[in-house]
């Protein structure tokens, strides 16, 4: 008798995770993912910096987008280092620059970002609130391409299952089919949270009336994403009170979350006390 389980799972194939060579320098799927991510937001945030009472001019977004990469890229390998395998990394100190073999954890890349942004508007006298609200408002995409350059590298899978769209990643020693969770993350984070940002940036008055509510809508609907994949992806690390890594590491933003929506409705009360 035919195994109609064994029908009906998808055998990934193996991708290169190269995408491009050229002589003795390799372009992987992943840095086109990152390179695509901030150059769309540069594009984006530039064509809103040219409309009337913009929160940055283009010179600003020029400016700021060479601190962001660097934000992410060391954000994001030293919350890898940190987070994920402190102790490998203690004793091999030196394989901390070797972004080339993989390892990046977005919570870092975001605390850089987050820290980054701090900065650049106190250095330049520019509204934090204003400022998070159109950086936030586009950054889901280069989550969205985040998490395709996850799938196609084979890597991040989810936790053993029998859905009909479960999945055999190569690189698997385990050979079970999983969850694609990648793509659950691509869709949840990166797709449908860019559409909810996107229309409460241009289709309601938050960003006039309330500045910070668009920045908090985008940690909590990450959290949320993250939190509830997080059952169904295969655990980074240990479980810690019932939760992975993954989902503590969502706590602080839900709180800063809470406090950007909190700043954004004491705004909306100012003007309308002021009206």
């Amino acid at each position: 008798m035919i195994d109609m389980l064994a029908m009906s799972v998808i055998n990934l194939p193996v991708f290169d995770p190269i995408a491009l060579q050229l002589g003795p320098i390799a372009i992987r799927w992943y840095s086109l993912a990152y390179i695509g991510g901030l150059a769309f937001a540069w594009w984006a945030i530039r064509r809103q910096a040219q409309k009337p009472g913009a929160a940055m001019t283009t010179a600003h977004i020029d400016d700021f987008i060479t601190w962001a990469m660097l934000a992410i890229i060391i954000g994001g390998r030293l919350g890898y280092v940190l987070f994920y395998r402190p102790d490998y990394y203690a004793e091999n100190p030196g394989d901390i620059i070797r972004i080339w073999d993989g390892g990046m954890a977005f919570h870092g890349g975001l605390l850089g970002v987050i820290i980054t942004v701090f900065w650049y508007v106190h250095k330049n006298k520019l509204d934090l609130m204003r400022v998070a609200d159109v950086i936030t408002s586009v950054s889901p995409i280069g989550l969205l391409a985040g998490r395709l350059a996850n799938f196609v590298n084979g890597e991040l899978w989810g936790r053993s299952t029998d859905v009909p769209w479960a999945m055999i990643f190569p690189a698997d020693p385990t050979g079970l089919p999983r969850h694609p969770s990648q793509l659950y993350e691509a869709v949840g984070e990166g797709l449908l949270l860019f559409l909810i940002l996107q229309f409460l940036y241009h289709k309601t008055r938050l960003a006039k009336d309330a500045p910070g509510i668009i920045a908090g809508v985008f940690f909590a609907g990450y959290g949320l994403a993250r939190f509830l994949v997080e059952f169904v992806r295969e655990p980074d690390a240990a479980i810690l009170l019932g939760l992975t890594r993954g989902q503590l590491l969502t706590v602080p933003m839900f709180l800063f979350a809470a406090w950007l929506i909190s700043n954004g409705l004491k705004s909306r009360r100012a003007k309308l006390a002021k009206a």
